[in-house]
């Protein structure tokens, strides 16, 4: 007999007992509902047997882990049906996601929308059939005949293989994949199912690999699940800050400058920079040196740094990389190793650090092209980078500092409660992608720990998420499909500054190797805007938007009235418009709504004889009838204040 724990709760069972039997001894509920496990925190298929004693959670689809083996299965279903509606179809990886699938495939044509009824009802069968899927260990040989004429399984294969990894198979009636799990007990829990999107994507995200079709999806246990996903998808494209942000006419992208390369119109421009004074000024009070470097760089350099061995495939080359006899250069994929050249200017003492460097830096990363969106995920953005030089017994004042003004500034822009904390470590087993020993990594982590804990941050724990000499804390928030990504990061580095010579002269008159702490205070520019343009459905906050007041005379005769308050308001710093036209008011009014400018002044013949203005406001409570002076008070405190 062995003990499984289970959330406290000791259970005794035989040896070998699985743990679908496990969840089926507590209740027929609880195994309907299972979707795989986790056994001493690996996550586990419900047909693994327990063989000691251990601690067991059941998963179900209320659980985030327990979604992944639903959607991982359902997923297989549609390859299944892939293959039986367009035999000879070769397929590449089909993996879960946070909120739904894909399958990456080749098939004699490119896969479209218009496939998907097809393929949706041939899942429906096999979903009807309720076919068992089976997992079973295989040896290479064995994987290579049951793999014949499958290239891409082929290669991951043999890759597996040679990673030494354990190779295993699911099978369900005439498919099977190549696949770790964990996978559902069978395919009839899939209740509800739907085909989303699909676009184009290289094999293993490689340009110079064969172009497959990805095909997303989505699926529940209950029909109800999918009706109310669908409205709130509904309700996300009205948010979907690609739609918000051209309409309001926040950005443009142009086919012929390229995709990830979006043009700032005028708002989108005037709303960044906003943000970035605002940034700048709050860094410069919390004793940041402000600095400015260049866009590219030699390859000598981004060797010294490590970036050249491991991330060459996410740089944009100016020259050919691997002619060493000439010169080679590269955009900036991020600002450390040029920041790192101020600090390297001259010599430095225990007495400059910390040193706290901030700059306001465009990037440039050759991302996937199918994993481009809008102003989230784009190919040369901008972003608040910094770095500290710091001695070790400053780490955790200076970490803590960078996490305040990380919340300070999430909560100014109303997003503090939008977002989650992952503390991203490395994976031993992929030693060819960090840099450093595991002792080295091993007391990085360990510090990070010491520290998230300390300041009793509710972390989730990333593993192979790390920066390649690092460990961080990525700051992630979702947009309004639920994709989630990074917004603000602060990473521990006690590598780096050794790899460049950086010194300081100790209280000892020995020389000393500082850590680094690089981080972002706001993050990418473009990718707030994204945030907050979804956030606020485009009605941004009054001291953010680009057009903040509205000014409509009624009649000709108030058109100078309205030129002077334009001027006054001018005086206060405030982005004020006027709207001359000869249109009907509600039509003007209507207009400036649509813009979702926070303020309409309405001016007629009664406003000019009396010197008031009549406030429309976007938020209740703050319009009516007001003197000038009334209303300039009220706008001016609203902008100080950064009201949201």
């Amino acid at each position: 007999m062995v003990n499984v724990d289970l959330k406290g709760t000791v259970r005794q069972v035989e040896a070998g007992t699985t743990v679908a039997d496990i969840a089926k001894s507590i209740g027929m509920g609880l195994y309907k509902a299972a979707t795989s496990a986790k056994l001493d925190g690996e996550l586990v298929d419900l047909r693994t047997p327990v063989e000691k004693d251990c601690k067991l959670e059941i998963l179900t689809f209320e659980d985030e882990e327990g979604k992944h083996a639903f959607w991982h299965t359902t997923a297989h279903i549609m390859a299944q049906a892939v293959q039986r509606l367009f035999p000879g179809t070769k397929f590449g990886i089909g993996p879960a996601l946070e909120d739904g699938f894909y399958y990456d495939m080749k098939g004699e044509r490119p896969f479209s929308t218009e496939d998907f009824a097809a393929i949706e009802a041939e899942m429906k069968k096999i979903v009807k059939a309720d076919i068992p899927v089976e997992k079973r260990f295989i040896t290479l040989e064995e994987g290579r005949e049951i793999f014949a004429g499958q290239d891409y399984k082929l290669e991951l294969l043999e890759e597996y293989a040679e990673k030494g990894w354990q190779l295993s198979i699911y099978t369900q009636d005439d498919f099977t994949d190549l696949c770790a799990g964990p996978h559902l007990m069978s395919t009839g829990s899939v209740k509800a199912i739907k085909l989303t999107k699909a676009s184009s994507a290289y094999w293993r995200g490689d340009a110079s690999k064969d172009s497959l079709t990805r095909i997303y999806g989505i699926s529940f246990p209950k029909a109800s699940l999918l009706e109310e996903y669908l409205k709130q998808q509904e309700e996300a494209l009205k948010r979907d800050h690609n739609k918000i942000g051209r309409e309001l006419e926040y950005f443009t992208t142009v086919d012929s400058i390229g995709q990830g390369l979006p043009v700032m119109l005028p708002n989108g421009a005037r709303t960044i920079q906003l943000l970035q004074r605002w940034v700048e000024d709050t860094e410069r009070k919390r004793g940041y040196l402000l600095t400015k470097t260049p866009l590219m760089a030699k390859r000598d350099l981004y060797k010294i740094s490590g970036h050249w061995d491991h991330y060459l495939d996410g740089m944009f080359i100016l020259g050919d990389p691997y002619d060493e006899t000439k010169e080679c250069f590269a955009l900036r994929p991020m600002t450390c190793p040029f920041q790192y050249q101020v600090y390297l200017n001259r010599k430095r003492s225990y007495r400059d650090l910390p040193m706290r460097l901030g700059e306001t830096s465009t990037l440039f990363r050759n991302e996937d092209s199918g994993e481009m969106h809008g102003l989230i995920r784009v190919r040369q953005f901008t972003i608040s980078e910094g770095h500290i030089v710091l001695r070790p017994d400053q780490l955790e004042e200076e970490f803590k500092g960078c996490l305040e003004l990380a919340r300070e500034m999430l909560g100014t822009l109303g997003l503090a409660e939008d977002v989650s904390y992952r503390f991203s470590q490395w994976d031993p087993n992929r030693k060819d992608k960090y840099e450093g020993t595991p002792e080295q990594w091993e007391e990085a982590q360990g510090l990070m720990k010491k520290i998230l804990d300390h300041l009793g941050v509710d972390y989730k724990v990333g593993i192979d998420e790390a920066a390649f000499y690092g460990p961080k804390l990525d700051i992630q928030i979702k947009n309004v499909f639920g994709k989630e990504d990074t917004l603000i990061t602060i990473q521990i580095d006690m590598l780096l500054a050794q790899k460049f010579g950086m010194v300081y002269t100790g209280e000892d008159g020995q020389e000393h190797t500082p850590y680094i702490i690089h981080r972002t205070s706001i993050g990418c520019y473009e990718r707030t805007l994204a945030l907050l343009l979804e956030k606020y459905a485009g009605a941004l906050p009054t001291w953010l938007m680009p057009t903040q007041v509205m000014i409509v005379p009624i009649t000709e005769r108030a058109h100078e009235y309205a030129r002077q308050l334009v001027s006054k308001l001018e005086e206060y710093d405030i982005r004020v418009e006027a709207d001359y036209r000869s249109e009907k008011m509600g039509y003007k009014i209507r207009e400036a709504q649509l813009k979702k400018i926070p303020y309409m002044l309405v001016v007629g013949d009664k406003e000019v004889e009396e010197g008031t203005v009549s406030v429309r406001a976007r938020k209740e409570g703050k319009g009516g009838t007001m003197t000038v002076d009334q209303f300039l008070n009220q706008i001016t405190t609203e902008i100080r204040t950064k009201e949201k």
